[in-house]
């Protein structure tokens, strides 16, 4: 009840504030903007906007009907908290003023100040620059609802939006500003990470790891879930397909040939990856099923993720393949040690964000984008880009690991992250919202 006060109390006073802000100017700058790519990427903004609500039907069909509708709302509430986050500070850390090239400065666009009217980006001159902010949002909201495949069932609400919150500005900002901001340590580095291999897929899934490792109970028998709507996750599956065409394709920041060239490229990898992964089951006995092709297909996009616009399309045939093949064989490896990692965030989302990031080491070539200055991959010769892929890997490793075990703990003392053993009978739809998608008998309320 009193954090709800003190969220309700910011939420207020952040209103308050906005009314004190600086008036917006009347002449705004339109200087070099161009209306085809201004239209292309409201289009992609929408679009990777879109891919929440599918991870949300993705998840959501997943789990056991009783925690259906919780699993749903983590998604849906990360579009409401990080939305407002972005516009308070969390835009100013990931894209502001440098510091050090780790972080923004959260003065740079305060409240949105200087968006508005600002200058476009650098790396997107021909859209307003508060296109290209509420674009970068929508990556910042879908990052920490990924994580929820990890520990659902099993964490409080109000626990949980602790975590999105300090997630969010600890992690995520972070590495946003090290890989986008030209002013960034890996983007000086010279790392590719061409829409969010990195920033998105390895945050999450790697801070899925630390949670599966500081959730666990090994006292507690891990029990197979039954998925309670296999249609939920096709519905899901095709919104994010769908979706991740924004994702990829409007990374290219304008509608031109790199915008296509990466629209083909996530496609083609996420096809070969969804078909990779039946015939991995069948190989193991298994029938065709399509959960395994929903789970296939969304591990090409991700292993696509970052190299989507520095590879030909026939690479990405061959990365879609090999990412499917080593995230089904960690699935497996998973299933059979004591991490708590529901719905597999760790081997789909860390796992292929890894061999994203590998693959671009091995197969970008600077014919594809002539903004690559890193050079060619070591498939091509040169070795420069996979030793600077090679050691921004280990980093990164290192900090969103420490980074998370951190968060999670400093989570864990404010407010107990997993729920009590009769909230778990019962089920989090109704302990912790009072929700539920088929009735609930007396005995299972009063358990409650």
């Amino acid at each position: 009840m009193k954090r709800s006060v003190i969220f309700l109390v910011l939420l207020i006073g952040f209103s308050v504030l906005a009314l004190f802000m600086p008036a917006v100017p009347t002449t705004i700058n339109t200087e070099g903007l161009n209306s085809g790519d201004i239209a292309w990427m409201l289009a992609a903004t929408a679009l990777v906007l879109l891919m929440t609500p599918g991870l949300a039907y993705f998840y959501g069909g997943m789990i056991n009907t009783k925690n259906i509708i919780t699993t749903m709302m983590q998604s849906f509430i990360a579009m409401g908290v990080i939305s407002v986050l972005w516009i308070v500070v969390g835009f100013s850390l990931a894209f502001g003023d440098s510091i050090g090239g780790i972080i923004g400065n959260p003065a740079s666009f305060f409240m949105f100040q200087n968006v508005l009217d600002g200058k476009p980006w650098s790396l997107a001159p021909t859209i307003p620059l508060v296109l290209f902010a509420f674009f970068q949002l929508k990556f910042a909201i879908i990052t920490p609802a990924l994580i929820t495949g990890t520990f659902a069932e099993r964490v409080r609400f109000k626990s949980y939006i602790i975590f999105l919150v300090l997630f969010s500005l600890f992690i995520y900002a972070p590495l946003a500003h090290m890989t986008w901001h030209p002013d960034g340590f890996l983007f000086k580095l010279g790392v590719l990470d061409f829409a969010g291999g990195t920033v998105v897929h390895m945050s999450a899934g790697f801070a899925a790891l630390a949670a599966s490792i500081y959730l666990r109970n090994k006292a507690e028998i891990k029990e197979a879930i039954s998925p309670a709507n296999i249609p939920f996750v096709l519905l899901g599956t095709g919104l994010l397909w769908f979706g991740w065409f924004g994702f990829n394709a409007g990374s290219a920041l304008g509608a031109g040939p790199l915008a296509a060239s990466a629209f083909a490229t996530t496609n083609t990898a996420s096809a070969a990856a969804g078909l990779c992964w039946v015939l991995l089951d069948s190989v193991r006995g298994k029938k065709p099923s399509a959960l395994g092709f929903c789970i296939g297909a969304v591990v090409g996009l991700v292993a696509i993720t970052p190299a989507a616009g520095f590879v030909t399309i026939p690479s990405s045939l061959f990365i879609g393949t090999i990412a499917a093949i080593i995230s089904n064989v960690v699935v497996h490896w998973k299933s059979k040690t004591s991490l708590e990692d529901t719905l597999d965030v760790f081997p789909c989302h860390g796992v292929g964000g890894a061999v994203g990031m590998v693959m671009t080491a091995l197969l970008a070539n600077t014919a594809v984008n002539a903004a690559n200055t890193t050079g060619n991959g070591l498939l091509f010769g040169e070795f420069t880009l996979f030793k600077v892929h090679m050691i921004a890997l280990l980093l990164t490793l290192v900090f969103i690991l420490a980074g998370s075990f951190l968060i999670l703990k400093i989570t864990d003392l404010i407010s107990p992250m997993t729920v009590s053993s009769e909230e778990k009978l019962i089920g989090s739809d109704f302990s912790q919202h009072g929700e539920n998608l088929h009735p609930v008998s007396k005995s299972e309320v009063a358990a409650a």
